[in-house]
């Protein structure tokens, strides 16, 4: 039972490619560009239906939507135009360049672009407001409106169609709103998000299965001006397959595993790898040197802090047989993994903290012209991207990590600001948008 929400920002739109201030205004339309891109978008989901589909009312989103479901083809359910979608109140910018903006209001883009929580505008009527804090508003109120219409105990597949800030926030909401967590988030124009909500204890667990996918345009979305991280998880084993806990036994891939890794190869070709650090077990290390077939001048570095969690005397056991023995542990480990101390194995915190070290020095050591791969696993990657994304340990379960694959991060230039996930868990190179590899155990 899973609730799955597509959700997918505009295209590019007049505004976008004059780099103008668009907001909640209606004053720019949707390009031929932004309709090829939707209309591409569509194609990509094809395969996946749709229950239910809500839409912006302002033109560049309702374009999209319209231009993405001719680009589908096929039966939809009737696009619902629901103002909760509608972008966030920039009203006195609304129509300024960017350049306009630096010029003459420069220290308020500044705190926009650094602190966007604490920007107050004036509006005509001079009433003071903070533009993110009223969409945080609106979006807290679209989600609960949504999960009455749509519970996460049924089996709906929801798409939503709206605009680069608010989406952000709804991102935001379900994600339990991590501290500065939106500028930790990137949505390109008709990019593809996929979350799925499926009944918890007491909120519904949610899983980012893919964030800001644009592979129906291009294979990544673009580089900004410092160094670039690309994550990746290893291939299939037999174990993964089985639904075995791998934990530190040394699993080599299987064939499947083998072509997941030369498909990341095929898939990352033309990306400027100049850097690249493994786990020092053979799975990771076997995708990572698949995937430097592409770019052999490149020489592979190691690191233990990359491996994978020890799961102690689970190693080499399916659920069923951890469920045997270790029953009320094993719900735990589902539901509240912070807690759980793997039998005579590692904590999640032992993992997030070598793991999150690790990724530290290697980012640290890059020149911002950089672009370096790394592979590792799913619980290393999970502990890896909770972090970066804002989130703790107690939330490994929101993070899905498939194998091969592809996630991006970049780093900031201005120190102050947290990273990016620029995109996360891209595994259309299998050949399908929606995330298709083996469960796993972990």
């Amino acid at each position: 039972m899973t609730l799955r929400l597509l959700l997918v920002r505009h295209g590019l739109s007049s505004f976008n490619q004059e780099r103008r201030i668009q907001g909640r205004d209606d004053l720019s339309s949707l390009t031929e560009t932004g309709h090829t891109q939707a209309r591409r978008l569509g194609q990509s989901l094809a395969e996946v239906p749709l229950d239910a589909i809500y839409s912006s009312r302002l033109s560049r989103a309702a374009s999209t939507t319209a231009s993405l479901l001719e680009g589908r083809g096929g039966d939809a359910p009737e696009p619902v135009f629901d103002d909760g979608l509608l972008e966030v109140d920039l009203e006195p910018w609304s129509g300024l360049s960017i350049d306009e903006l630096q010029r003459d209001h420069g220290e308020a883009y500044a705190t926009w672009k650094r602190h966007p929580l604490d920007l107050e505008l004036q509006r005509k009527d001079g009433q003071t407001y903070r533009p993110l804090g009223e969409l945080m508003e609106q979006a807290r109120a679209f989600i609960a409106a949504l999960l009455q219409r749509h519970p996460v105990d049924g089996n709906d597949t929801v798409l939503v169609v709206a605009h680069n800030a608010i989406l952000r926030c709804l991102m935001l909401v379900l994600l339990n709103e991590p501290e500065r967590g939106f500028r930790r988030l990137r949505v390109d124009n008709t990019s593809l998000s996929v979350f799925n909500l499926r009944p918890g204890q007491t909120s519904p667990q949610v899983q980012i299965e893919c964030l800001n996918s644009t592979t129906h345009l291009e294979p990544l979305p673009s580089k900004g001006d410092g160094a670039r991280l690309i994550l990746v998880r290893h291939g299939e084993t037999n174990w993964n397959k089985e639904g075995r806990f791998q934990g530190q036994i040394d699993i080599p891939l299987n064939e499947n595993g083998k072509g997941q890794a030369a498909a990341a190869r095929d898939f990352l070709r033309d990306i400027p790898i100049n850097k690249a650090w493994s786990s020092t077990l053979s799975r990771p290390t076997e995708t990572a040197q698949i995937i430097l077939e592409a770019h052999p001048e490149v020489t592979l570095q190691q690191t233990d802090g990359l491996v994978e969690i020890g799961h102690g005397l689970w190693e080499g056991k399916l659920e069923s047989e951890i469920n045997a023995g270790w029953a009320e542990l094993l719900e735990t480990w589902k539901t509240a993994p912070e807690t759980v101390q793997m039998p005579e194995g590692e904590t999640i915190q032992d993992v997030w903290s070598r793991s999150v070290q690790s990724w530290s020095a290697i980012a640290s050591s890059l020149e911002a012209t950089d672009t370096a791969l790394v592979v590792a696993h799913d619980a290393v990657n999970k502990t890896i991207l909770c972090d970066l994304l804002g989130l703790t340990p107690a939330d490994i379960w929101a993070v899905k990590q498939g194998n091969g694959g592809v996630t991006v991060v970049d780093i900031p230039t201005d120190p102050s600001q947290p990273a990016v996930v620029t995109c996360l868990n891209l595994t259309s190179h299998f050949g399908s948008v929606i995330d298709r590899t083996a469960a796993g155990a972990l």
